[in-house]
């Protein structure tokens, strides 16, 4: 199935600055990230940048290359600014693949774009991982989700949900099998992205920080697909840089 595969890449980052050029297992990191891209089954790659050193190292890769606005509130908004320079139908799916995820699997990419093929009523779909432990259903940087019986996203939050009340208070690194933390990989409608960048900001958006709330916040809905394990780790400090290194060298 052909879908459109979206890379967002910025230079400006508060631990990494200049990011998807830092060097890694002998390349620029944005070139390992275009290399697994090019195994999906994507019929369209589109690099989204607001940086020209960005596009001058990948026009040469054999990418769609886009400048696009510095001033995007948010990577959805970016992705629906390339949706309308493309000038994609409403139709179009496009997937998400963050500039600096040089080991997620390709597979989950054509899983993404399926689901959402598959589910003509939402407007996202997404994945999901199941948290086996209370302390990370505790912690607010693991994003959780709460969906109903046919895998539509009921609730995103920092918070512990859902709250098992005759279970918590015990000891909080105790076994745990109800909740699912919520992975940020994204299928969209491109309909949906012009959509989206209309509406203002929500309520519960401002206060989880969390920008999907904003699709449910205006009624839209996102399809959850469960996976058994996370992807690998994406680049978002110097600790991680060195980590990502060692697994491509040794790959």
């Amino acid at each position: 199935m052909g879908y459109k595969l979206v890379i967002p890449a910025r230079y400006g980052s508060s631990r990494l600055p200049g990011k998807p050029l830092l060097g890694i297992a002998g390349k620029p990191l944005i070139r390992h990230v275009i290399e697994r891209a090019r195994q999906a089954a994507a019929d369209e790659i589109v690099l989204a940048t607001d940086d020209e050193r960005i596009a001058t190292v990948c026009e040469p890769l054999g990418v769609k290359v886009l400048m696009t606005s510095p001033e995007h509130a948010t990577g959805t908004d970016r992705l629906a600014e390339v949706a309308r320079l493309m000038g994609w139908p409403d139709d179009a799916i496009v997937v998400n693949l963050q500039g600096d995820e040089p080991l997620i699997p390709f597979e989950l990419l054509d899983r993404l774009a399926a689901n959402l093929a598959a589910f003509p009523q939402a407007a996202i779909a997404t994945l999901c991982t199941p948290i086996h432990h209370a302390r990370d259903l505790f912690d607010p940087h693991v994003v959780k989700v709460v969906r109903d019986k046919f895998g539509f996203a009921l609730y995103f939050s920092r918070a512990s949900i859902p709250w098992e009340r005759d279970a918590f208070g015990m000891e909080a690194d105790r076994h745990h099998d109800h909740g699912f933390r919520h992975l940020g990989l994204y299928a969209y409608r491109a309909g949906f992205l012009r959509d989206f960048a209309q509406w203002p900001e929500a309520p519960i958006e401002g206060l989880e920080k969390l920008e999907q709330l904003r699709a449910l916040w205006n009624g839209a809905r996102i399809h959850v697909d469960v996976v058994a394990e996370p992807p690998g780790h994406g680049v978002d400090t110097p600790e991680d840089l060195a980590r990502v290194e060692a697994l491509l060298t040794r790959m």
